[in-house]
């Protein structure tokens, strides 16, 4: 990982330059410079070894220290990542059946729409041929609805028996009045023929035969009024029954209703069917390689289980996971330097997105770290031998500049609160505060305190005090 700055303190550098100065212990066997047993450091001090007596120290190979320069510099954050198929399809069972054995192996190329999977359509089809039937079924009881409505010769019938019934009814009627009239008359008539009979005016014989006109007329009304009741019950017959065979008439409807919802329904599974027996053959949504084929022994599948994986392995994207710490300093854009990758050259890529949610992972110390995925797009296609899912080691560039004044690390030492290195100036020590920014595992932005060309020395130790000579070798 990319060295991150620390204003308040020390214990890293400190125990970094301590430890490298406490280690680097030379003996001069036989004719060497030093005493036997002197440390031995970047600057040797006239007197022999620091804290003692001896010959003067010289600058190990040579020279006064280390000189401040300045050159490009860039801080990178290092992890490990893998690359990735950027555009990944995972082809599903898009029902439930039994799967044919699936051909294809992992490498195989495809083209777009070729067949990559079967499903066996033969229940599918069962199910399409046994909803078809029932669709028949129904229709044919639409039909057979008609066969229960009253023929309209019948409703014909029926007017024309009201009809003839109100004439009926009518012509009894007016024989009945005509009777009614005529029988009022001749009971006139017989009082009459009374009255003359009694006072000798007319004859018996001719009061009988009044008498026997008016019991007649009488007798004839009777028949007509019987006629008259009958025509009149024939016409509220008739015309009850003409409501009814209208009513029959729409009495099956609610029976088409119930069958047209229940065709609506059959056609509704049977159009799913259809689909779903159209859709057990299973085509390549792209054109590219098969990635990966999780089982390719013929089994029964539920719909939506993983089949085969599709992808163009050409087209890679790097994921590389950071801790979320590290994440907040990168930005899209920023470059990715590529190594570990199995070949010499170094790839070069760039942060395409940052994922907005970070995961626990636990390290190889048992520490849960929360940590962020960096997505990252290659400048140029990926190298050949490259694939899905291979591991690489980034360094992901969150700053770089050109030109800048740096020091080596192990040259740094905490003086307080403060960064300071021994310069040699004029062949002697002079501890000097410098101001840092930017820095690596191996150098520092001195932003002040330093110019080109000052020396300093490496691995400073706690012995060297400021004004010790310095003599180069």
């Amino acid at each position: 990982m990319g060295e991150v700055q620390d204003s308040t303190g020390e214990h890293a550098w400190q125990r970094r330059s301590e430890a490298t100065a406490n280690a680097r212990l030379e003996s001069n066997a036989g004719g060497g410079d030093g005493p036997v047993g002197c440390p031995i450091w970047s600057g040797w001090l006239r007197g022999g070894c620091i804290g003692g007596p001896g010959p003067t120290p010289r600058p190990r190979g040579g020279g006064y220290g280390h000189r401040v320069t300045s050159g490009p510099l860039q801080v990178t954050i290092d992890a490990e990542g893998k690359t990735r198929v950027d555009q990944r399809y995972v082809v599903a069972a898009p029902v439930t059946g039994r799967l044919q054995r699936i051909e294809l192996e992992a490498g195989d190329a495809v083209t777009a729409g070729a067949v990559v999977a079967q499903i066996d359509p033969l229940p599918l089809n069962s199910q399409v041929r046994a909803a078809q039937a029932r669709l028949r079924e129904l229709q044919a009881q639409i039909r057979g609805v008609d066969t229960q409505r009253p023929k309209p010769e019948a409703l014909a019938q029926a007017q024309a028996r009201l009809q003839a019934a109100t004439a009926t009814r009518e012509a009894a009627a007016a024989e009945a009045e005509r009777l009614r009239a005529d029988l009022e008359q001749a009971r006139r008539d017989r009082t009459r023929a009374q009255t003359l009979e009694a006072q000798g005016a007319i004859s018996r014989q001719e009061r009988e035969a009044a008498e026997l006109e008016a019991t007649r007329l009488s007798q004839e009304l009777a028949a007509a009024q019987r006629q008259l009741d009958g025509a009149t019950a024939e016409v509220t017959a008739a015309r009850a029954t003409l409501p009814l065979l209208r009513a029959e008439q729409r009495d099956p409807d609610y029976l088409i209703d119930v069958y047209r919802a229940q065709m609506a329904a059959v056609e509704a599974e049977l159009a799913n069917l259809a689909d779903e027996a159209r859709r057990t053959t299973i085509m390549a949504p792209v054109a590219g390689k098969v990635l990966r084929v999780p089982e390719a022994s013929a089994r029964v599948v539920q719909e939506g289980e993983p089949l085969l994986e599709l992808g163009n392995p050409a087209e890679l994207e790097l994921v590389i996971d950071v801790l979320s710490a590290d994440a907040v300093r990168i930005t899209p854009g920023d470059p990715i330097l590529v190594k570990q990758w199995g070949g010499d050259d170094v790839l070069r890529a760039r942060v395409s997105a940052i994922e907005p949610a970070a995961f626990t992972e636990v390290s190889a110390l048992g520490v849960e770290e929360q940590r962020v995925n960096v997505i990252g797009q290659f400048d140029r296609p990926a190298a050949v031998s490259l694939g899905d899912g291979y591991r690489i080691e980034a360094g992901i560039v969150v700053w770089a500049a050109e030109e800048v004044l740096q020091v080596p690390v192990s040259a740094l030492y905490r003086c307080g609160q403060h960064w300071c290195v021994f310069v040699v100036d004029n062949g002697r020590t002079d501890p000097r505060q410098i101001s840092i920014g930017q820095r690596t595992p191996t150098a520092a932005v001195v932003t002040a305190g330093l110019q080109p060309g000052d020396r300093v020395i490496l691995h400073p130790s706690d012995q060297i005090e400021a004004g010790q000579p310095v003599q180069p070798r």
